[in-house]
């Protein structure tokens, strides 16, 4: 079971605000963060994943009965999103081994079907950099199971990918709501906050 509690988070930049009287709890599910460009979704998806502190406020995790705080989280977490870049230089195969630090011969089966669930197998050996942002799209969300987590937070997931891969992760999602794991999207598309369990509208700054 996967808890997450925000208390009265608020964030500034300087002397602006960006947020404000930010309250929930909520427990394994399928967790929308909505709102227009602008509304601060990318900024509370940092906060709730320990890149960013809040200005003020209280965040709290709970992992299957231990307390965690955000910037603790990382061994639990699958992060995909437009900020959270791969190494251009390096070749498909090489990021998501170095991701790991995966030993050769031990784990080649389940990179392989890692590799073709996505749908990227056949660039394993080519560059990132070198790739479509549709296929580099592909190649993150893949980084964001290797390590087979329990949360899973997504940034305007469906950026850049066509309908097959919208497919891709929806099938994702139902996989960790099944397994009674925690997804948490940020979006400001339909199709994406219609998978989703609960919804937080920072246009309206309530839960």
């Amino acid at each position: 079971m996967i808890e997450i509690k925000a208390q009265n988070i608020e964030k500034k930049y300087g002397t602006k605000r960006v947020l404000t009287g930010i309250d929930f709890h909520y427990q394994s599910s399928v967790l929308g963060i909505a709102g227009s460009n602008g509304s601060g979704k990318s900024t509370l998806l940092k906060m709730l994943s320990g890149l960013l502190k809040p200005t003020s406020g209280n965040i709290f995790w709970n992992i299957d009965g231990a307390d965690f705080l955000p910037k603790a989280i990382s061994p639990y977490l699958g992060f995909a999103a437009p900020y959270i870049q791969l190494y251009e230089e390096l070749t498909v195969e090489e990021n998501l081994r170095f991701l790991v630090n995966l030993q050769k011969n031990s784990v080649i089966e389940d990179l392989n079907a890692l590799l073709s669930r996505f749908e990227v197998k056949k660039f394993r050996n080519s560059l990132y950099g070198n790739l479509s942002t549709g296929q580099q799209q592909r190649v993150k969300l893949a980084s964001t199971v290797i390590k087979n987590p329990s949360i899973l937070m997504l940034d305007e997931p469906g950026s850049n990918l066509d309908e097959k891969g919208k497919v891709l992760i929806q099938s994702l999602v139902q996989s960790f709501r099944e397994d009674e794991r925690m997804v948490i999207i940020a979006s400001n598309q339909t199709d994406e906050l219609d998978m989703c369990d609960h919804q937080i509208d920072l246009n309206n700054l309530k839960n």
